[in-house]
């Protein structure tokens, strides 16, 4: 009987982990195809942000509304209409017309991007639960390693989203990813037997706001750990390398979108391996919580000197891009390393901190914090890039890196195992 339970719980888990694959390769080729396409344009980085904007806000506004709907309708539910919701936008998106007004352009996009943050954070906060609630018969560490490979893949697939916009072009690249989402929301619209989540009619929607200290504490190290990341990396790193391939290397403007592509792609495909492999590197983090908070600690430390270092070196050899891509590109590479270990300690740590009744309700407001600092990054990113370029991208960044290891020194007060 238990070995039939496992199984049953294993297949649900590669259920989850497909859809969400295909969703993220979807969701990251989106952004990179809007930022650089709009920037091929002549855009200007604040008005790139502001196409990212209402994406982010929806994002914070949903996660609290899919923590509260899992509970009561389910997680399948929201798995379903995330993936529905992320083909509608796409399907928008290839409508986008080269001859409209940039105002109309603008504001389109905004609506179709707002409309995708929806669908994002429906099947983000559904796959993560019901990675909670797959694992919780299992024995102790799966639940740090399903979530780290599920968070790890995912964005190893992402990261292959970013070739498309220079094979395929932008509305080919969108219509075939719309094609291939199709896809998947049939088969997962076919199991039936796909039961997650906790369905309780009575939870009211005020429940959502979390009540325990260790979970708002780890949201608040989230705004900041994801605004320290957005806040030069949303707008400011492909601007940079598509100016750094086209002025000093003198490629073309589809040559300069490939090899942006390739580079973030090579990227996030590292980043997600790095994640996945977390829970192996940190075997005291896989044994208990008290472990997995000792290691937040020691690298949300690690990943304010890198920032602190990278923003520093930049600041001495200027704006020159000749010589300054040759510290953006190792940053960018030990920063990956850093923030993916970070990043999968959190992803684990939200999971373990919140009970099986509260797991969607937590999570959901967990997420919502993580929206709230990919807007505030996003935000700045233009911003900053604007008005002082790269250096003051990552002097704003470290800013954010210190804001999130103050908030993971205060991570104490917690249960000893998961």
């Amino acid at each position: 009987m238990k070995d039939m339970l496992q199984q049953q719980e294993l297949r649900g888990y590669s259920v989850v982990t497909v859809a969400y694959w295909s969703f993220m390769l979807t969701d990251g080729a989106l952004r990179m195809l809007v930022l650089l396409h709009f920037h091929a344009l002549g855009f200007s980085p604040i008005l790139l942000a502001y196409m990212f904007v209402l994406y982010e806000i929806m994002g914070m506004v949903t996660n609290i509304l899919a923590g509260w709907l899992g509970t009561r309708y389910g997680l399948r539910l929201t798995l379903i209409a995330g993936l529905a919701l992320q083909i509608a936008s796409l399907l928008l998106l290839s409508a986008l017309d080269p001859n409209w007004s940039v105002p109309v352009s603008v504001v389109f996009v905004m609506l179709v991007q707002a409309l995708s943050g929806v669908a994002k954070d429906l099947t983000k906060t559904s796959a993560k639960i019901a990675v909670k609630q797959l694992a919780s018969n299992r024995e102790s560490g799966t639940l740090f390693r399903w979530v780290a490979v599920l968070t790890g893949s995912k964005n190893a697939v992402k990261g292959l989203g970013g070739l498309l916009l220079a094979v395929s072009g932008f509305e080919q690249a969108v219509l075939i990813m719309a094609g291939c989402l199709c896809v998947v929301f049939i088969v997962v619209s076919m199991i039936d037997k796909l039961d997650l989540g906790v369905t309780d009619s009575k939870v009211r929607l005020r429940e959502v706001w979390s009540t325990s200290q260790s979970v708002k504490t780890l949201s608040s190290a989230r705004v900041f750990l994801f605004g320290a990341r957005d806040t030069w990396f949303v707008v400011a790193i492909p601007v940079y390398l598509h100016t750094v391939f086209t002025q000093t290397f003198s490629l073309n403007t589809q040559q300069a979108f490939f090899m942006v592509g390739a580079f973030l792609s090579v990227w996030v495909m590292g980043y997600g391996f790095v994640q996945a492999k977390t829970p192996q590197w940190l075997s005291s983090a896989r044994q208990s919580s008290v472990g997995a908070v000792k290691a937040v600690k020691l690298w949300s430390a690690a990943l304010f000197v890198v920032m602190l270092v990278l923003s520093s070196s930049t600041y001495l050899i200027g704006e020159r891009a000749s010589q300054l891509v040759f510290v953006v590109i190792p940053g960018l590479l030990i920063f990956g390393v850093v923030f993916a270990m970070v990043s999968s300690l959190h992803s684990y740590l939200i999971l373990a901190l919140t009970t099986h009744k509260r797991s969607t309700m937590d999570v959901g407001f967990y997420y919502m914090s993580n929206a709230a600092g990919r807007l505030s990054g996003t935000l700045l990113s233009g911003l900053s890039y604007q008005f002082g370029g790269l250096a003051l991208c990552l002097a704003t960044a470290v800013t954010m890196a210190a804001a999130s290891w103050w908030f993971a020194q205060a991570l104490s007060h917690m249960p000893k195992q998961v």
